[in-house]
Order: C-alpha cells, then structure tokens, then sequence
C-alpha cells in the first residue's frame, strides 16, 4: 500500500470545498490520507482519531465528496482518481472492493496488472494476482544511479571521501578543535560529547563548533579568566559551548582604582642653589664641640 497521497487543487481550491467548515475540509484530507489505493477508507476509524463528528460526514456526503458504502461508514472518496494513481503493476486492490462494484456499479477502478517482463526472469514466482513488481530495479548497466549531470557543481565539490568512515571525519575535525583548546584535560570524553553532538543534526557541522569555540577564547580574554578557572576541555565540549557569556570588559573594583605612581627624586643628581646657607667649616665644628662638651 502507497505511503503518499495527494490531492487535486481543482478539487480543494473550490468555491464548494472552501465553503465547508474547517473541520470538514480536515476530515476529508485525513480520509484521503488514510485510504487504500482504490480510495476506500474506514470513517468511522479517521473521525474517532481526528475528532471529527458525522456532521461533518454529512456534510462531505452532501456536497458529493463522499459516498458511504454501509453502516460501518466505509466510505468512497468520489475523486480519488483525480487526486491519486499509482502504476499498475503497483496496484494492490481494495479488501472493500467487492462493496464498493456492489455499491457503485458504474464506477470504474484501475485493474492491477503484472509486469510485462516477469515472465522472462527464470527462478522468480509468478505474481499472485497483487500487481507488484518483482525485479530489483536494475538497467543493463547496474542499479540505477544518480548520474553527475544531475548534481549540481557546489554538490559536486562538497561531497566527502567515502574512503573516510564518519568517525574518522568526527576525529579528524576533534583534532583541530582540541589543538585550539587551552585547558586540554579530559580529552577522550570531549571527544565523545562531540562525536554524538555532530549526530545530533546535520546542522550541528565542525564550523558551527569552531565558530563557537573561538567566540569562548574570545570570552576568556575579554574577561581576564585564568586558566585554571577555564572549563575543562570534557566539560565545555559537553553542552557548555552553548552557554550565554559575558561579553563585557572586565572593570576595576570599588576603591581600587588606578593610582597615579610618581617616580623618586633622584636626590644624589640634586644641585643646591647659589643661594643656599655655606656649609660649616671643621674649625667651627670643633669650636663647638669644645665650648659645649666641658
């Protein structure tokens, strides 16, 4: 059974869809989802999931969307050939589809059929009246294949070694984040947090975290952060990349403003002026000593 629906705009672009509630319009998309390939579905089965009321299948019988086919609400989606068809050899018939001819005798319903060169393979069952095909795909040249005229030029350049495994790409980029790191403690745990961070998303790439790891250098300068209060290499690498940081330059504290240092008088280069006193001559000094000292 497909996995794709689809759904004509000439159908729900109408005035005559686009009139009915919003809960009717969201009931016939989701009966279109859930039906088989010749466009039968369980009513009652999508209202109950949906929240949907039988007002609102009222309304859908009505206005010619629908036809319901028994007490069970097993309904007939009217368009379902408009909106969806699928190959033949596709095909898996309806287990509805003996009601649905009873029920709408003229209706016509894509036939399942096989594939013309089934019969050809040797060793291969025939198909049992279920319309899937039974090759594996393939061309006289192999599987097919996404040929380069079908790439574009930027996906061309961007495509990866494929001799390298992703863990080898994870541990070569880990390298070169780890050689930028300052405090490289706990470096086979940084590298584990960062291989499954890369798995996470393909958004998560090496440049998203370089980018990330540069903006912390920048922080722990900016903020005059020492190394032995900057995070372990484990413990960044863990989630912490993400944390919002204090852009602002650090300030001086309270009361300790820069001072103004003058430099010392270099008295030894000190010349006294013309007009200083005369120093005291060895006669008088000794006169003094003399005089005082009795």
């Amino acid at each position: 059974m497909a996995q794709r629906r689809m759904f004509s705009q000439r159908i729900v672009e109408s005035a005559r869809f686009l009139k009915m509630p919003p809960s009717t319009q969201a009931l016939y998309f989701h009966l279109g989802l859930h039906a088989d390939v010749d466009g039968v579905v369980e009513g009652y089965n999508v209202m109950k999931q949906t929240g949907a009321t039988e007002d609102d299948l009222k309304i859908l019988t009505a206005k010619g969307f629908i036809t319901v086919l028994n007490s069970d609400l097993v309904t007939y989606i009217t368009d379902w050939q408009e909106n969806n068809r699928i190959r033949s050899d596709r095909k898996v018939d309806s287990i509805y589809r003996d009601l649905l001819v009873k029920m709408l005798p003229d209706i016509q319903i894509q036939q399942a059929k096989a594939r013309a060169d089934t019969g050809k393979k040797a060793g291969v069952k025939a198909i049992e009246q279920n319309g899937r095909p039974v090759d594996n795909q393939w061309t006289p040249n192999g599987p097919h294949r996404l040929g380069k005229d079908r790439l574009g030029k930027d996906s061309i350049n961007n495509i990866v070694d494929s001799s390298e495994s992703p863990t080898q790409i994870y541990e070569s980029e880990f390298e070169k984040l780890w050689s930028l790191y300052p405090k490289k403690q706990g470096k086979q745990a940084a590298l584990r947090h960062y291989k499954t961070w890369r798995k996470r998303s393909k958004d998560n790439t090496f440049d998203v975290m370089k980018e990330k790891l540069e903006h912390y250098l920048k922080y722990l300068k900016i903020r005059q952060i020492p190394l032995e209060f900057t995070l372990n290499g484990s413990t960044w690498f863990n989630g912490r990349f993400d944390d919002e940081l204090d852009m602002t330059p650090i300030q001086p504290r309270y009361g300790q403003q820069r001072r103004i240092i003058h430099k010392a008088t270099d008295w030894s280069k000190y010349q006294q002026s013309s007009g200083a006193t005369p120093k005291m001559t060895a006669e008088e000094r000794n006169k003094i000593f003399r005089e005082y000292g009795k």
